[in-house]
């Protein structure tokens, strides 16, 4: 009797700590919400009693990304090797999506957003903070990964309070130029269309190879098939399909940042409407999920195929931006 006893009680305990992790690793991995890049601006600019200058809320849009990255709900869940982190992918695989992006501005504020031409000097704060998001983001080890990201969050915070600093000594700068805002766009064109073709290969199919295509002359260092067949592995298709989403979450969190900031290049060039079009896409590859997971119907088939609807949202987002960029270069 008190065996069948102990062994209700060892069932009902296990059965309570599957739901309670059950229960965690759903409010884990909600999606957080856009954030609203003017009242973050305005709060910080009263906080620290100044006035908004040019990059100064490129600069806050990085900083509340990656924030989030590691503030939301459950905080920053890829390097946890512990339940029920343990157990979830789909939030790992959009955090990633976001640190992505969150990288390649670093990167582009450090090398052109801060510097006035190719032998200025480079900010020193964006010079430290830049190669502490390339760590390995499922590092846990020390230095873990959320250390490395809090420090260069701390030195983007330096940054921005040098922007608008009065000391000369100490004053940073941010050049909202159409050539450097080029380059930004490049480094996403190719993050773009790199996930669009990701996410199509949920279906699978036979493409021909188009190494060399363009150039007679060109070689390769190993011969490759004339026909390639591509497809995602079943178990990766909604880590791509939710490394996507968070890419095109921050993505769209940093060009609303953009707009502002390069408020007067775009109008000069006519180019406003064309960044408009690309953030309305990206707001549409935000929408809500109502599936429990991601579908893959193939071709015209009964199911949806959720990868090729954000692969679409993606595709005319990048056209989009492919057409942004070439006004900033004849307009």
């Amino acid at each position: 009797m008190k065996t069948m006893f102990s062994i209700k009680i060892m069932v009902g305990a296990c059965t309570g700590i599957f739901f309670l992790l059950y229960g965690v690793g759903v409010y884990w991995s909600s999606e957080p919400a856009s954030i609203n890049i003017h009242a973050e601006v305005t709060q910080a600019a009263k906080a620290e009693n100044v006035a908004p200058v040019v990059g100064y809320t490129t600069t806050t849009a990085l900083i509340k990304v990656s924030e989030t990255l590691l503030h939301k709900p459950g905080g920053y869940l890829s390097n946890d090797i512990l339940p029920p982190s343990l157990f979830l992918d789909n939030m790992p695989a959009w955090e990633f999506g976001v640190l992505e992006m969150v990288r390649d501005m670093a990167l582009v504020m450090r090398k052109d957003f801060s510097r006035s031409q190719s032998q200025s000097l480079v900010n020193q704060y964006l010079k430290e903070a830049q190669p502490r998001f390339n760590i390995d983001h499922r590092n846990w080890a020390m230095p873990s990964a959320e250390s490395e990201y809090g420090k260069a969050i701390e030195l983007l915070y330096a940054y921005r309070t040098a922007l608008v600093s009065s000391n000369g000594s100490n004053r940073a700068q941010f050049y909202a130029r159409a050539d450097n805002l080029r380059a930004y766009l490049d480094e996403v064109q190719k993050r773009l269309g790199s996930y669009s073709h990701r996410l199509s290969l949920s279906v699978g199919r036979e493409q021909v190879n188009t190494d060399l295509a363009g150039d007679s002359r060109a070689e390769q260092s190993s011969q490759g098939d004339s026909y390639i067949q591509l497809k995602t592995n079943w178990w990766q298709i909604d880590d791509v399909f939710y490394e996507a989403r968070g890419a095109t979450w921050a993505l769209l969190q940093l060009l609303r940042a953009i707009e502002i900031d390069f408020n007067s290049v775009l109008e000069n060039k006519n180019a406003k409407i064309s960044l408009q079009q690309i953030i309305r896409e990206l707001e549409a590859s935000q929408e809500s999920l109502w599936s429990p997971m991601i579908l893959n119907g193939s071709g015209f088939g009964l199911l949806a195929n959720h990868s090729l609807v954000m692969a679409n949202y993606i595709s005319r987002a990048n056209a989009a931006l492919i057409d942004l960029n070439e006004l900033l270069t004849k307009g």
